[in-house]
């Protein structure tokens, strides 16, 4: 079993979670992280950042560690997608350099990565000093591909407001005040209301709200699928407070209770196995 050490005391907790479920899968599997990096595609350097918490690993990469650890992967990558939510608004990045996103490297360490570091582990393991350029056109054609969207969409928010312009004499800040008071919109005052109608459908409960049995809820998140959380929770005799929407400390206690009951894993996490429990 390996000694690891301590993670920073201002990770953010989803990000924490992740990063202790991934080194008891790589103490699991028993792989050094020389073999974990051979067997991955992912530098040794690469490895020792994403479990001490410095860098968050790629949704590929969590994959991979569930596979070789023998772990659900559905768990993990649950795990990841509520991280790299967190990880994206700042909440976890310690240490990471400018300009990495979550998930990713910066570019001038693909080099050392995917090139040298990881080309000459992989000769050793499989007697061939050739390295694997899959990682770096992978990260290349992303990036293409998002600045391509982004010029797209700027094309077209020049377009309509040319064709504005020219029929009704619409200026741009007529456009952006429209903007700013449609209905729905961030400055809208009036936060959206949610009734509970339980119903059973199928050998299912269904509160009216969402149909989904496997989005994937935690502390911060809003919107109709915790709303039916919410009324589901209700349905089952315990108290997530009021029905809002908003994921909080009272709906986490309550999600928290309903897995203890169902003899889940009690992470205050709603995914496909706690809807299951829900809906039942």
């Amino acid at each position: 079993m390996s000694r690891w050490k301590g993670l920073p005391e201002e990770l953010d907790p989803r990000v924490r979670q992740l990063v202790v479920r991934l080194r008891r899968v790589k103490d699991h599997s028993g792989l050094s992280l020389r073999r974990l990096a051979a067997q991955t595609g992912y530098s040794t350097s690469s490895w020792e950042r994403y479990l001490a918490g410095r860098s968050l690993p790629p949704r590929e990469a969590v994959e991979a560690m569930a596979r070789l650890g023998g772990d659900d992967p559905v768990r993990l990558l649950a795990l990841h997608e509520v991280a790299a939510e967190a990880w994206g608004k700042g909440a976890g990045r310690q240490g990471e350099p400018a300009g990495a996103g979550p998930g990713t490297e910066p570019v001038t360490d693909l080099g050392t990565d995917l090139g040298t570091d990881l080309g000459t582990e992989l000769g050793t393991e499989l007697g061939t000093g050739a390295p694997r350029p899959h990682g770096r056109a992978l990260r290349v054609t992303l990036i293409a591909g998002s600045v391509a969207l982004v010029l797209a969409v700027a094309a077209a928010v020049l377009l309509a407001v040319r064709l504005t312009d020219g029929e009704g004499g619409a200026s741009a800040a007529d456009l952006t005040a429209s903007a700013a008071t449609a209905p729905g919109s961030p400055g809208e005052s009036e936060p959206p209301r949610y009734t509970c109608r339980a119903e059973r459908i199928d050998g299912r409960w269904y509160a009216g709200n969402s149909r989904t049995q496997k989005a994937i809820l935690a502390n911060g998140h809003a919107g109709p699928e915790v709303a039916e959380a919410q009324c589901l929770l209700r349905e089952a005799g315990l108290s997530p407070g009021a029905v809002d929407g908003i994921f909080g400390p009272h709906t986490e206690r309550a999600v928290r209770s309903l897995q203890k009951r169902a003899n889940l894993v009690v992470d205050g996490i709603i995914g496909p196995h706690t809807w299951k429990a829900l809906r039942e």
